[in-house]
């Protein structure tokens, strides 16, 4: 299986108060054709910034990369949409700018906004759609494209979860059935585990974990959880038990529902 996403020694670095930050230091990486890779740590990991270099809106300071293939990006709300035109003519601008001719679009015009879910709002500028709608139009985009490598940014966090499960599932089936390579960034473990075989942790901009994807997760999860709250309920000798727990029943107020 060939090497579509190879990194060495990668690294980039800004200008703040007159001194070099490395947002990315020293990175090696190495993503197969077909596997999907997740991207996880905190804010100001270097997360964003590996995706902006791989995807060619920053150059890297040191180091290079190589990427086999054509790319395809989901990095920000909104990003190669014009806000003045409308959800049905961004289609035809996105696609025309990722090289798609305007015959191959109009056949997949329906596939895009079934699965984006904006029919109604198609001849509406998107300057009004919400940050969902966005979403979901610029996710259900770059699912059509002929792309070999997908790059995935934290932006599917904006769109319900029903939408974040019907991503998911696109993404694996191309996975599959077209070999498409994804790197995704979410600081969501449990769609990253589903999504993803491998994955990276970022500190500081630099690796500091790298394997499967649920060994690192459960590494990176443990970190986050202070020491102060992780109690050993077995060392309580009030009540009885191994502190196990079983949920047998649950309920809830209703709750507002949250924007699109």
């Amino acid at each position: 299986m060939k090497t579509t996403i190879q990194a060495r020694a990668l690294g980039k670095t800004y200008p703040v108060n007159g001194k070099p930050y490395w947002a990315l230091k020293d990175l090696d990486l190495d993503v197969k054709e077909g596997q999907a890779m997740g991207i996880i740590g905190g804010n100001g990991a270097g997360k964003s910034t590996l995706l902006k270099l791989f995807s060619g809106i920053t150059h890297p300071s040191e180091g290079g990369y190589r990427l086999e293939g054509q790319m395809t990006s989901l990095l920000e709300i909104g990003t190669g949409f014009h806000p003045d035109l409308s959800g049905r003519e961004n289609i035809y601008l996105s696609a025309a700018l990722h090289g798609m001719d305007r015959q191959t679009t109009a056949q997949r015009l329906d596939a895009i906004v079934d699965f984006s879910g904006v029919e109604a709002f198609l001849d509406t500028a998107i300057k009004h759609y919400s940050s969902g709608m966005k979403v979901r139009l610029g996710f259900a985009l770059a699912a059509h494209m002929d792309a070999d490598i997908l790059l995935v940014d934290e932006v599917l966090a904006v769109g319900d979860a029903a939408f974040q499960a019907k991503c998911l599932r696109r993404m694996e089936s191309q996975m599959q059935d077209a070999g498409r390579t994804v790197l995704f960034v979410s600081h969501n473990m449990l769609a990253m585990q589903s999504l993803c075989d491998q994955a990276i942790w970022l500190q500081q901009g630099k690796v500091h974990q790298q394997g499967e994807s649920h060994a690192v997760a459960s590494a990176y999860l443990q970190q986050q959880l202070p020491q102060s709250h992780a109690i050993d309920l077995t060392e309580h000798r009030d009540r009885s038990g191994q502190g196990d727990v079983r949920i047998t029943a649950m309920s809830w107020d209703r709750a507002p529902c949250s924007g699109q």
